[in-house]
């Protein structure tokens, strides 16, 4: 069961508990136990799914809420905070600083990811500014040097190893020093994977702790991984000190509750998930944005910075411009292709969009709408200004789409879907003439000024009728509603 099909069960459950007529305690216990079952099926630790169970029975008492209680907001604001206390330790783990020198010493078992997170995250914080580093002190696994290398000398991050040396202690203490003397602020220490049962592998990694002293270990989890979570999270905290959690493989098939596990059993917060194999496909975790994307309500303000994040700033006030007075041209739809691919996999944008999950773009479609993206892209590369710029459609005529065919080297039938795409999405656009697009820092009007009226003439009629039409829409915005409640009292509305 992937997280996004235990979102949905988690959500399912709610759904069947809101539509009851009256809320007692029989339905509150049929919720939860769908919820549990849902949990224990994505391999979280029996433990906290008992304590989860029992503290939101604690919290929602029926028999003492008064008759004017919206008991369906109240159940669902106690399985939202349980979530988030379950990802959440209530501290944060240390955070470097531009310009003074820290180091960062990755572990985790074998095969979890970690030499390529390892950059992932150099390289993140690279384009943030840092000066990072990287020293492979696992000596352990065969290639781990050449793999850290190639990787490295991709992401143009400077690397310290050694073929010869087979001490990592050594290594990772002469890489330390090396980086400190050329000024670099974030200096990453690769180990070797290990598993709990391996007794040589710990001592190993404790050593190299005690000599580099690391300002944060992180603890790199496959999220596949299952029960044996807990069980392994564990050996690695009562070993060295763990002070934060990366998930890896997160776009894979993987059940994805041994996450929650470990995270228990560390005490630490997890920082980022990685989302697949490219060095992009990397994400700052953010645990209440995560928990409502995970109940199928959405990430709006994720959905938004994602778009600050993509479009420059000097372009910004001339896209919401546009946006505003509604005239969609072939070069808006250019540049929109664009940021949309900067945003990443598309699956993972739209699922920052209450309703817009798996289900409406389903997994593993995600490279098939991006190379359909590039394609358009292409013949739009061979048209010219003035068709770029029209926003009427009458210009383009068969003799102007055979040219664009023959210059792109593309097929007409080709160009002609990709001009029936570009009338679709006029057609939406046209339809958002007015709609107020919040500024970064202003998610709370979004969700104030909308509505299910409003949304039914923005959406387009197929999106509309899988969602299940105006009925299932208007149940859709009282999810969205719940989720403003939910993140406005536990402070996750605006970032």
């Amino acid at each position: 069961m992937v997280l996004a099909q235990l979102g949905g069960s988690i959500s399912r459950a709610i759904q069947q508990m809101s539509n009851a007529t009256i809320i007692d305690e029989k339905v509150l216990n049929e919720c939860l136990n769908e919820i549990t079952r849902a949990l224990l099926q994505s391999d979280v630790q029996f433990m906290l799914v008992r304590n989860m169970q029992t503290n939101i029975k604690k919290i929602v008492n029926l028999d003492d809420l008064a008759a004017g209680h919206n008991k369906r907001k109240i159940i669902q604001q106690a399985i939202f905070n349980e979530l988030c206390k379950m990802l959440d330790p209530g501290k944060p783990s240390f955070t470097p600083k531009k310009g003074k020198a820290s180091v960062v010493m990755f572990v985790g078992l074998q095969g979890s990811g970690k030499t390529t997170t390892c950059t992932k995250y150099a390289y993140y914080h690279q384009k943030k500014g840092w000066k990072p580093a990287l020293v492979c002190a696992d000596t352990f696994r065969a290639g781990a040097f050449d793999q850290l290398k190639q990787n490295a000398t991709k992401a143009k991050i400077p690397f310290f190893g050694s073929y010869m040396e087979s001490d990592p202690v050594k290594i990772a203490v002469e890489g330390v020093e090396r980086f400190k003397k050329e000024n670099c602020d974030l200096i990453i220490v690769d180990t070797s994977g290990r598993h709990k049962q391996e007794a040589s592998l710990f001592e190993e990694m404790r050593q190299v702790a005690e000599a580099t002293k690391p300002d944060l270990v992180i603890f790199v989890m496959d999220s596949s991984i299952g029960q044996a979570a807990f069980d392994q999270a564990q050996a690695f905290k009562q070993s060295v000190a763990v002070g934060a959690v990366i998930i890896t493989k997160m776009d894979g098939h993987a059940k994805g509750g041994g996450a929650l596990s470990a995270v228990a059993a560390t005490k630490s917060p997890v920082i980022f998930i990685g989302t697949g194999e490219h060095m992009d496909e990397f994400e700052v975790f953010d645990v209440k944005p995560f928990v409502s994307r995970l109940l199928g309500m959405g990430d709006w303000s994720g959905f938004m910075d994602k778009i600050h994040e993509v479009v420059p700033m000097e372009q910004q006030p001339e896209l919401l411009q546009k946006l505003s007075e509604g005239n969609f041209t072939l070069r808006i739809m250019y540049e929109q292709f664009q940021n949309i691919l900067k945003m990443g996999p598309i699956g993972q944008v739209f699922s920052m969009l209450p309703g817009f999950s798996n289900e409406l773009m389903p997994k593993g479609r995600e490279k098939e709408s991006q190379a359909k993206i590039k394609r358009y892209m292409t013949m739009m590369d061979s048209m010219t200004n003035e068709e770029l710029d029209s926003s009427n459609p009458k210009l383009i005529n068969d003799s102007r789409i055979m040219r664009i065919a023959r210059g792109s080297g593309h097929q007409v039938r080709e160009v002609m879907e990709m001009f029936e795409e570009y009338k679709r999405l006029a057609k939406i656009w046209s339809k958002m003439k007015g709609l107020k697009i919040p500024k970064k820092g202003e998610m709370s009007a979004l969700s104030r000024n909308m509505n299910a009226q409003h949304m039914s003439k923005v959406l387009p009629p197929q999106m509309l009728k899988q969602i299940g039409g105006m009925g299932g829409l208007q149940n859709l915005m009282k999810q969205m509603g719940s989720a403003k409640d939910m993140m406005g009292m536990f402070g996750g509305g605006d970032k």
